[in-house]
């Protein structure tokens, strides 16, 4: 049965809100299927803001993959502002997709996808103003199953009461096999209902189910084990990895935002997975093995993007773009392209030892020249063995040198406060570090229009990360830190004005760190935060630390566990972490000694150029490291 639009009722409620534009659909290369011709319909969230949401990479790909295949549909859902979430209540409009303005609650697959945790008060706000029941216990076979997907899914348990099941790792194959079971089981006719359909899934081993795996903790509110409660669900659940980038050249059509955004560019993914081995970030050690799109893949991407797109920036993408094998190639060839046209290249960010000015005249040869970001991400030499951040300071020099000497008078340099072993002096050691970048480009070019920006975030040790079992530096140190920090930055005369600081303060980070390594006690906090009314946590404008410390505290009020045993606790090599039943490929006991390692300040090279050291992701997951070079070129383009 047909499923009718909501704008009718939506429309006049447009006006009286801040930027209506957002929640209007119509983008060019959007999707509206025939709701009647499609057996599967997914909805797909990216909990967060129009302007955060629809440049995401994630979303976009699989709303294009699952619309591509017959029977299917997939729209896609943002969360709305609190502007208009008041008025919906008031007048009784459910939760809406921007394509086909359907409510959320018709569709068979709520798929949220969570970049980071502070968007888990905004999934709340989405389910109940669905009408689709905050806790998955409480849902019928008339609500959709809510899935999630994400960096921030990999320990999901926070917000395990909330869901039907999560996926890990890469989501283009498994969104496919998740519809044609989907498909298959409603062929049947839906047999045994939603727990049947969360059975089949759950049985594959490729998605979790929380309901069907129980937790058990020791009185001292440590966990003792988490075993499934019933037969045919594995004991652990595995990530998924793509393993062929070039199959799978999505987005091919790109959407294009009706209100600005956060990313005005058409991006391309050119390698996935890095094993730089930087013990901080998540994000590598999860997206393991390294595999590089060719370099022709990724100039018909280019090419095909920018005709149907029309956008003049291409974003070359990767956790590290300028460790692709063929780099060089690519960025020389699609500068040759697209030379004379209004066509830029950009690297979102760059490593200090990767960064040559070939690279950079490649990126700037249409006559754009933006300012430089390098992650050198510890203040002293000490820090940066400690998180394997393998750049000494006189390659941050001599790199900054070379771009100062070549025309560029701003660079970005970006660090972390609140690193695992981190003193007073590994943080001042930024202003020393700031000052000598100055005065290398003031020495280098003679002038004195040079200008540095240091900017920091408070670390939050996050799962699947050597860091895991570190404990996490309180707010009081982190902010004391940053202010001795701005002071000695401001007291310089002869430096102080050519550096800009930027920073956040170390409260928001003790909620990440809360969200990201807790497990499902903290469900209850996150339900509190968001009925006292907690939304759109990762903005600081409507970030509350003190209504978070107040729902904690009345939440676990109960338990033997508070915020610091989450936060600031370190944890054993023994202890059951809430995850360990959630594989990533990464070998537990190599993380522990990588853990020892950092502690040590030892140092571990990149596994693409050295032998392996046995992390555990290739033999456990079936994958191999795919890199270059493959010796091929982009030829130029050919006017027909």
């Amino acid at each position: 049965m047909s499923v009718e639009s909501l704008f009718p009722r939506l429309e006049p409620l447009l006006p009286k809100v801040q930027k209506p534009i957002q929640y209007v659909g119509g983008e060019l290369n959007s999707t509206v299927k025939d709701w009647d011709e499609a057996t599967v319909r997914w909805a797909l969230m990216y909990p967060d803001a129009y302007e955060v949401g629809l440049p995401n990479q994630g979303v976009q790909i699989l709303y294009e993959i699952l619309n591509e295949l017959p029977e299917t549909l997939a729209e896609r859902t943002y969360a709305v502002w609190p502007d208009l979430e008041a008025l919906m209540r008031s007048e009784g409009v459910p939760q809406f997709t921007v394509d086909g303005h359907r409510p959320v609650r018709a569709f068979d697959i709520l798929g949220v996808s969570f970049a980071t945790e502070l968007g888990y008060t905004n999934l709340l706000t989405a389910l109940d103003l669905a009408g689709i029941p905050l806790e998955a216990a409480d849902r019928t076979d008339e609500d959709p199953i809510v899935l999630a997907g994400g960096h921030a899914a990999f320990n999901p348990e926070p917000i395990a009461d909330f869901l039907d099941a999560a996926v890990l790792g890469d989501g283009e194959q498994i969104a496919i096999a998740i519809s044609e079971v989907l498909r298959e089981w409603k062929a049947e006719g839906s047999p045994g209902g939603r727990d049947e359909l969360l059975m089949r899934l759950a049985s594959t081993g490729g998605v979790y189910v929380p309901k069907f795996y129980d937790v058990e903790y020791h009185p001292d509110g440590r966990i003792m084990r988490v075993v499934p409660n019933r037969d045919g669900v594995p004991t652990r659940v595995f990530k998924h990895t793509v393993m062929d980038l070039d199959e799978w050249p999505y987005p091919k059509k790109p959407l294009v935002p009706l209100a600005e955004t956060v990313h005005e560019r058409f991006s391309v993914e050119i390698f996935r997975g890095c094993t730089r081995g930087c013990r901080f970030c998540q994000a590598g050690m999860i997206t393991r093995p390294v595999r590089e799109r060719s370099i022709t893949t990724i100039g018909d991407m280019v090419e095909a993007g920018i005709r149907e797109s029309g956008f003049s920036e291409v974003g070359l993408l990767s956790l590290s773009s300028a460790d692709h094998s063929e780099i060089a190639d690519v960025t020389r060839g699609l500068a040759d392209r697209y030379e004379g046209s209004q066509v830029g290249l950009s690297l979102p960010s760059t490593r200090v030892d990767a960064f040559n000015i070939d690279l950079a005249n490649e990126l700037s040869r249409n006559g754009r020249r933006s300012g430089l970001t390098f992650a050198p991400e510890g203040g002293s030499e000490r820090m940066r063995k400690v998180i394997n951040k393998m750049v000494t300071e006189e390659d941050l020099i001599r790199t900054v040198t070379t771009a100062y000497s070549n025309g560029w008078r701003q660079v970005k340099l970006y660090f972390m406060c609140g690193l695992p072993t981190e003193e007073d002096e590994d943080v001042l050691g930024i202003a020393d570090l700031a000052k000598k970048v100055i005065k290398a480009g003031r020495e280098a070019t003679g002038s004195r229009d040079i200008r540095c920006t240091v900017s920091i975030g408070g670390f939050v040790p996050k799962p699947h990360t050597p860091f895991q079992w570190a404990a996490q530096c309180d707010h009081e140190t982190v902010d004391r830190r940053l202010r001795a920090l701005r002071d000695a930055l401001r007291s310089d005369k002869e430096y102080g004005r050519a550096i800009g600081y930027r920073y956040h303060d170390g409260k928001p980070s003790i909620v990440e760190g809360l969200l990201s390594r807790g497990d499902r006690r903290v469900g209850r906090v996150i339900r509190a935060v968001w009925e006292d009314g907690g939304r759109f946590d990762g903005w600081s404008e409507h970030f509350s630390f003190e209504r978070w410390m107040a729902a904690a505290e009345r939440a676990l009020a109960d338990e033997p566990v508070d915020v610091d045993w989450y936060t600031t606790r370190e944890r054993d090599e023994h202890e059951v972490l809430p995850w360990d039943h959630l594989d990533a490929g990464l070998d537990r006991e190599w993380l522990w000694q990588d853990w020892q390692d950092a502690l040590n300040t030892v140092e571990v090279e990149d596994c693409r150029w050295t032998p392996c050291y046995d992390c555990g992701v290739c033999p456990t997951m079936g994958t191999e490291i795919q890199i270059g070079p493959t010796g091929r070129k982009l030829l130029p383009l050919t006017v027909i």
